[in-house]
């Protein structure tokens, strides 16, 4: 009998893409963060990606400061993947970026594979009301803003972290991106097998029709056959329903309060594990398995929790 597949979880616990006062349950301090991710992963994520903020006022923020008032108490609490984000803000230079994969060496980090359009302005039509002074001015401006990612930045963080043992989620907003990676294989600054994050429904990137996904699942089959592990991220509202097909069609997903502040229509999440939990409830209806951590160090061939700076 063929072994039933393992579907890796992933949960993004906090994030640029919202901003605070959006959802009163968006982790933000250091210690809600590593609740956040203690929770996620009792529910069943196998990978917790993490951004840290400003605690006074929930600014994104690369302080690696910031990272240690969490990456302990996660790893001292549980046995999940820590990836880190390199991606931060747009707002943010590369270099800022960049340091807290250098300087912790996380089993995993997540990096985007081109520059793009990010727009977060729509947010305004729905949401009236800031507790801080920056929030609606990041909003107003994102018509006008370029998440920068040239090749030089996408070389310069593979090369600096190669020495690491880091793997990269690799973070695919459109099709273009997906060539981006398989040149960057060519290269062989990235090895295989390569965890490709196709990311469905942000404005500026490929929308969240199942066309679409399709379309970025056919590519990724063309350009890196066996040598990759997909993984779904849909934006907003379209997390459950992309995440399901991807489910279905092989792939593994992602969720968390960084992608959406959802459970549901017109439910806020109360916690990334709530939206966790619908997510396994999905998976193990369509009779699949959830990965434990260490299945999906295993699939991912990471080089394991006690590598790791922090």
């Amino acid at each position: 009998m063929k072994p039933q597949r393992k579907v890796i979880i992933t949960c993004a616990v906090t994030g640029a893409i919202h901003t605070p006062t959006m959802s009163p349950y968006l982790p933000v301090t250091g210690e809600e963060i590593a609740e956040a991710a203690i929770g996620a992963a009792q529910a069943g994520a196998a990978i917790v990606h993490l951004h840290a903020r400003q605690p006074e006022d929930g600014r994104p923020s690369q302080d690696p400061q910031l990272f240690r008032a969490f990456l302990p108490r996660i790893k001292a609490e549980s046995d999940v993947v820590v990836n880190l984000t390199t991606g931060g803000a747009p707002t943010m230079t590369v270099q800022e970026r960049l340091q807290p994969a250098l300087q912790f060496a996380p089993e995993v980090a997540s990096l985007n594979m081109g520059s793009m359009n990010f727009g977060l302005y729509e947010m305004l039509g729905r949401h009236k009301e800031f507790k801080y002074d920056w929030e609606k001015p990041y909003l107003q401006n994102s018509d006008d803003l370029v998440f920068r990612n040239t090749f030089r930045d996408i070389a310069y963080i593979l090369e600096s972290c190669s020495a690491n043992g880091t793997r990269f989620e690799i973070e695919c907003y459109d099709t273009s991106h997906l060539y981006t990676a398989a040149h960057f294989l060519d290269r062989g600054l990235i090895k295989a097998p390569l965890l490709i994050q196709t990311v469905f429904g942000l404005r500026g990137g490929i929308g969240p029709h199942p066309e679409d996904l399709m379309h970025m699942r056919r590519t990724a089959d063309r350009l890196f056959g066996d040598d990759y592990v997909w993984s779904v991220l849909g934006a907003g509202r379209n997390q459950i329903p992309l995440a399901t097909i991807a489910a279905a069609m092989g792939g593994n997903v992602r969720v968390g309060l960084e992608d959406s502040l959802w459970d549901g229509p017109g439910n806020l999440a109360r916690s990334n594990a709530a939206q966790v939990k619908r997510i396994r409830a999905v998976l193990e209806a369509l009779s699949l398995e959830v990965a434990t951590p260490d299945e999906a160090r295993a699939i991912l061939q990471l080089k394991g929790r006690n590598d790791v700076r922090f």
